[in-house]
């Protein structure tokens, strides 16, 4: 029986060497250790099992290969290997399974039975995987899990490549954190890192926010991340979308650019600009580039406007300020007679129902232009309608007439509103009046020039109907003709009607357009091809001996691709 067996093995020693030098190029599978045996049902191969000394040991161009046991097939230069198989590329790369197939012709590697795929950061567990040595890539069609220091990926369909260190995950792809998770329909990981890019309609979802994006980049590690493209962060309460959108968990701060809006829920309201950035737990906003707050009161729409918008406070006590060439704006009944203002900065409380001008104030309610060191404007927190009007300090009210301006001054005016319309005023204390009466017809009849400690005026459909003075002082009617021009003006009027707002367009009139950064995109994923050659499957040689078929090495239609640049915009938008 060992003669026997020493003629067989002289044989199949002789018969590889016949088939090296027939084929010269195609270096030889090379089993170290093991023991060998040769058994009559399997003609074709050599056997080797694990011995006393340790596992059967496999080497081939770099690639080390342990296993229970072995089945070498010298002239395809084939192995099959069973129980505990380890396969090791350098210092980097482990796949251990419980079978797995190596061909040293095509250097290509078959895994199957509780795959592990280790590399220095990264766990990847799937059932059934397929190693290309030259390409230098692992891919799997039945679901798997990659473990990295921070988190969980889990996909049906992946593709891990071994020189970039990156995981390309193409279906149903899901990251699992203890602080968030991750959907996306494709994500780029790269286990270096930590890095991972989502591409098409892509979520993260945590207890304080959502971001949603449908091309952007996170890293699961530093827990920051950069979203383009109909992108958007939900903060419960509040909304942010932009162009681009910066994200930093860790402060629970976000920064967008370009076309911003920020959506608060809670209070009908939104901010519109082009910079703009959300801390979350100090319930601030901040935006400019044509900063602009448009509040919903009374089935309208209030907006207010400055260089730089600040919104702070708890949902139930927003604080809205603006700083620098402040401006709102309110449409009328009629809309030809809106309620609007300018001053250098303004104040909102919405729960107060309370909006402040400061510093060189002016507001026009209709025809009516106020003016005074402060101006408040109150509303009805039940009915949210326009309800009382306060100038503080050099109050002075001016009104166009045909024939000169309606004018009245006193240190303060105090005006009520009636379904957001204008109807009484009264000036307060060291009052003066210049007025032009007229009859029915609407005949001038006399100019009024009258002095008083406080006059009362009524006004229907923004017009000045009527006026009543109290402890008149002095004063009289003059005929048209006896009161000189120049007494027609009283001290400190300034009319500023070229300035009045008519439409929500003049909140940025005479302001230039700000300059858009151009959006540094988020790279396109690259078209590296199917996995599988494309290869008729008549045409693909497999060992005889393999347990694959020639339909397991073909790309399948159920198998998504990566996306290319034909379904991607490039370009981001922006400028």
């Amino acid at each position: 029986m060992k003669i026997s067996k020493y003629i067989t093995l002289f044989f199949l020693l002789l018969e590889t060497v016949s088939f090296a030098q027939d084929d010269p190029e195609k270096t030889k599978v090379s089993v170290e250790s093991g023991y060998l045996e040769v058994k009559p049902e399997f003609p074709d191969a050599i056997i080797y099992t694990k011995d006393n000394s340790g596992q059967v040991y496999i080497l081939h161009e770099g690639v080390e290969m342990w296993c229970d046991q072995a089945y070498v097939y010298l002239k395809d230069n084939f192995v099959k290997a069973y129980g505990k198989v380890r396969i090791m590329q350098g210092d980097t790369v482990s796949m251990r399974s419980k079978y797995a197939e190596y061909n040293g012709n095509t250097q290509f590697a078959f895994a199957s039975g509780d795959v592990v795929l280790t590399e220095p950061k990264t766990t990847l567990r799937t059932d059934t995987l397929y190693f290309d040595r030259i390409k230098q890539q692992a891919f799997y069609r039945s679901g798997g899990t990659v473990r990295d220091t921070a988190s969980t990926l889990t996909s049906r369909i992946g593709r891990y490549y071994a020189n970039s260190k990156k995981y390309q995950f193409l279906s149903k792809v899901k990251i699992v954190n203890p602080k968030y998770t991750v959907n996306s329909e494709q994500l780029d990981f790269y286990s270096e890192s930590g890095g991972a890019y989502l591409y098409g309609e892509s979520t993260i979802v945590s207890e304080t926010s959502t971001v949603y994006c449908e091309r952007g980049y996170y890293n699961t590690r530093t827990d920051k991340g950069y979203f383009v493209k109909n992108s958007r962060v939900d903060y419960n309460n509040r909304i942010l979308y932009g162009d681009s959108i910066y994200f930093d968990r860790n402060t629970s701060f976000a920064s967008a650019t370009n076309n911003i809006r920020v959506l608060d829920t809670i209070n009908r309201s939104i901010i519109r600009g082009h910079y703009a950035e959300v801390y979350r737990e100090k319930d601030s906003v901040f935006i400019t580039k044509r900063a602009v707050a448009v509040t919903l009161r009374d089935n309208d729409s209030i907006y207010v406007h400055a260089d730089t918008l600040r919104v702070t406070g708890k949902p139930e006590n927003r604080i809205i300020r603006g700083f620098y060439r402040a401006r709102m704006f309110k449409r009328g009944v009629p809309p030809d007679e809106p309620t609007s203002g300018k001053c250098d900065s303004i104040f909102v409380d919405q729960k107060a129902g309370i909006t402040k001008l400061l510093r060189n104030p002016i507001l026009w309610s209709g025809e009516n232009q106020m003016t005074g060191d402060t101006i408040h404007i109150l509303s009805n927190s039940e009915t949210e309608k326009l309800d009382t009007l306060k100038v503080f300090n050099n109050a002075f009210l001016v009104q166009k007439d045909s024939a000169g301006y309606n004018q009245v001054k006193g240190e303060r005016l105090i005006g009520l509103f009636t379904n957001n319309e204008l109807d009484t005023v009264n000036i307060i204390k060291n009052t003066e009046v210049i007025y032009f009466s007229r009859n029915d017809k609407q005949e001038l009849v006399g100019i009024n020039n009258t002095v008083s400690s406080s006059i009362q005026m009524y006004l229907e459909a923004q017009q000045i109907t009527g006026i009543r003075f109290n402890k008149q002082a002095k004063g009289k009617v003059y005929p048209p003709s006896q009161l000189p021009e120049n007494a027609r003006i009283l001290p400190g009027f300034i009319w500023r009607g070229d300035e009045r707002l008519f439409e929500v367009k003049d909140l940025f009139k005479g302001k230039p357009a700000p300059l858009l950064p151009k959006i540094k995109g988020i790279p396109l994923p690259e078209d590296e091809g199917e996995f599988f050659d494309d290869i008729p499957e008549e045409d693909i040689e497999l060992p005889e001996a393999s347990k694959l078929r020639a339909k397991d090495l073909q790309n399948r239609k159920a198998d998504p691709k990566a996306e290319t640049r034909d379904n991607i915009e490039e370009d981001e938008g922006g400028g």
